[in-house]
């Protein structure tokens, strides 16, 4: 029931007529309470679509009440009656569910450019709420998928059977690159947890989950992450267990976003050992997961470690060119920046690819995950349809 397996919550997905396609575009969940805190993040792409620049505003107080989510377009660059559609669209749910406008979050999720019709959204609003359900939680889930193959949905119950859950649902297939990666995330939870401890919790686990996903580079402009506590359990775990609890649930999430990454063969995991700093291993992650030339040698078959050194050697990170490590799939190929173990040696035949590097300048570590690149990415991208 992902979203609404925590007390407190109903939603809602239902098919409104924006996809050609037929299938479900339009999801609504509602925190019944008795609290209504929350906290959101969204894209940092300079470049907004109307409804992440409409709930910027609703979430500044820690406040939200319900979330609705459309996908079939992205209400993006579609002008001042596209912001209009999204600010109706908050009215009617505040109208129908007797809460405020300003408690609403709005997300879209499709095409930029593609003005939504907002009459059938409207109308939408009115059905789905109808359907407003404790067991709605799989049909929103789907609602909101786009390219997507299956739903992303996540349950992590409080620690001990402590009595309270996290529940989860997610969007997402291409344009993966952090911050955030290309979804709509909607998380309730049941625990009482305050405004403040919900944004630290929050922003403590997207850094370590979506923020660490790089499919293809790409960035969205329609990323929102909300997550809301209804305190229905009336249970107060403490900021580091709920916080563990919510990583948990947000790298579910994260991994099941790049399983189903458009056209991939491929779920590869490039975690960087001994780095002086986080943020140097996070950078030289990255940078080797945005390398088409690695990306493609994967895709092959082909264990190029001389591809990796290439990225590496692109970042600022602290390290010895002339002393890194690199091991693919568990086979050390290069040891001391020279070759080392065979790499006929690496089967990369399986899904899972793991690429270790070890800089050999600190503590720190990081894992970045990211896919191959495929003749079927190209395919899928060349004729996108929400």
């Amino acid at each position: 029931m992902s979203v609404t397996h925590p007390a407190g919550f109903v939603a809602a997905g239902a098919a409104i007529g924006l996809k050609s396609t037929g299938r479900k575009d339009l999801a609504l969940v509602v925190n019944q309470g008795p609290t209504f805190d929350s906290a959101s993040v969204f894209t940092s792409n300079r470049c907004k679509a109307n409804p992440v620049l409409w709930s910027e505003q609703v979430v500044k107080d820690g406040v939200v009440r319900a979330v609705v989510l459309n996908s079939g377009g992205a209400n993006c660059y579609t002008g001042p009656e596209g912001f209009q559609t999204t600010h109706q669209v908050a009215e009617r749910v505040a109208e129908l569910a007797g809460i405020a406008a300003g408690d609403v979050v709005v997300c879209s999720t499709g095409l930029i450019g593609l003005v939504n019709d907002r009459q059938t959204l409207l109308d939408g609003v009115s059905a789905v709420h109808a359907q407003l359900s404790a067991e709605g939680g799989d049909d929103a889930a789907h609602a909101i998928m786009t390219t997507d193959t299956v739903s992303k949905q996540v349950v992590v119950q409080g620690p001990d059977g402590a009595g309270w859950s996290i529940g989860a649902m997610a969007k997402g297939a291409g344009m993966l690159a952090p911050a955030l990666a290309t979804m709509l995330v909607v998380i309730t939870t049941d625990a009482v947890v305050p405004a403040a401890d919900l944004d630290a919790a929050l922003r403590a686990a997207t850094r370590v989950s979506f923020d660490r996903l790089d499919s293809d580079g790409c960035q969205s402009t329609n990323d929102t992450v909300t997550l809301m506590a209804s305190g229905a359990s009336g249970i107060t775990p403490s900021l580091d267990e709920f916080t563990a609890a919510l990583v948990e649930a947000c790298r579910s999430l994260a991994l099941q976003l790049l399983a189903d990454a458009e056209g991939a063969d491929h779920e590869i995991a490039i975690t960087t050992l001994h780095a002086a700093t986080e943020d140097d291993a996070v950078e030289v992650g990255r940078s080797v997961a945005r390398s088409n030339l690695f990306k493609a040698a994967v895709f092959g078959k082909d264990p190029n470690w001389g591809r990796v050194l290439a990225s590496v050697g692109t970042t600022s990170a602290v390290f010895d060119p002339a002393d890194l490590d690199v091991a693919m799939n568990g086979v050390w190929v290069c040891r001391n920046s020279t070759p080392a173990e065979d790499p006929a040696l690496v089967d990369l035949s399986d899904r899972k690819v793991t690429v270790t590097i070890d800089l050999k300048s600190g503590d720190a570590e990081a894992t970045v995950w990211t896919n191959d690149l495929t003749h079927a990415y190209v395919h899928e991208n060349s004729a996108y349809s929400s």
